[in-house]
């Protein structure tokens, strides 16, 4: 029997339930997003030996918990940085092709799955080179409920490139699309 591994082992913050990750880390982890948006160039970044698999297999860990963090507060805003302006996005809606395309019918998932009582938890992530794959929940912080869940491939050229592949299955069990009070709550 394969033994079982802890997913956030020597990552700065662990979002696999609610409750692990104090008020201080997120804005931390927010400040650190910012930071990382800012290290995006135009184009994708060639992998070579200065910018190696392994160093933006590196950084993607370093994001990781800062994209949870954006998703928790909402933040709509770097949610989009994160993506390149050719993004590629394959979900059950899409095909979406464009950092644009597809933000606008994405912005409703984030309100749905940030609002207010809901709590978003990541009890998988995986990292191999510039591959990040993750599977998600969204639980009713009074109920227990899942009210959505998902699983993502992000590929995801480190801090310089940023994500430029996203293939998405979504499922949700209620809220379906968002009200405009929620998506009010989204940072755009």
């Amino acid at each position: 029997m394969l033994k079982r591994i802890n997913y956030y082992e020597n990552l700065s913050a662990n979002y696999s339930k609610p409750g692990l990750v104090s008020d201080e880390i997120g804005k931390k982890l927010i400040g650190d997003a910012e930071k990382y948006i800012t290290f995006k160039e135009e184009t994708l970044p060639e992998i070579t030996t200065e910018y190696s698999v392994e160093q933006i297999e590196r950084e993607n860990k370093d994001w990781w918990p800062t994209h949870c963090e954006a998703l928790r507060q909402g933040r709509g805003d770097l949610l989009s940085d994160e993506y390149t302006d050719k993004l590629v996005y394959f979900c059950q809606d899409g095909p979406f092709y464009g950092k644009t395309a597809g933000t606008k019918r994405e912005a409703n998932w984030w309100a749905i799955i940030a609002q207010p009582g809901v709590t978003m938890v990541w009890p998988i992530v995986m990292f191999h080179s510039e591959i990040v794959y993750f599977e998600w929940k969204c639980l009713d912080d009074e109920t227990s409920e899942t009210l959505a869940k998902g699983n993502v491939t992000y590929l995801r050229r480190g801090h310089r490139g940023g994500c430029y592949l996203k293939t998405e299955q979504l499922t949700f069990y209620r809220d379906v699309f968002a009200s405009e009070e929620l998506m009010k709550l989204i940072t755009t």
